[in-house]
């Protein structure tokens, strides 16, 4: 019968994942699906999450899911700015053409 082998000295497992790591996820989940308004929450949240981990070298993790959060954030708040430019310029458009038009 063999006996699973132990890890190698020093290895402790990967580093706990940073607690905010996965709220920029969701964050730009909802800001790319659903509310944009979250957006910018989930670009700031993101770019705060990777400053932390940087700083805290390599004891905390959750990386891929902040970075994917910021990448989220950053494209759902320029769909978010452009949208806004767009209804903006429609109701500009629209009340040009009803102050031009003569009955």
């Amino acid at each position: 019968m063999s006996y699973p082998s132990t890890p190698p000295p020093g290895y402790y497992g990967p580093p706990p994942e940073h607690p905010d790591a996965n709220t920029a996820l969701i964050l730009g989940i909802l800001g790319l699906s659903l509310c944009g308004v979250c957006a910018p929450f989930a670009w700031i949240k993101g770019r705060k999450v990777l400053a932390e981990i940087d700083a805290g070298g390599g004891r905390v993790g959750g990386r891929s899911q902040a970075n994917a959060g910021y990448i989220m954030g950053i494209i759902g708040t320029c769909m978010l700015a452009l949208s806004v430019l767009i209804v903006v310029g429609a109701v500009l458009l629209m009340v040009v053409s009803a102050g031009s038009s003569s009955y």
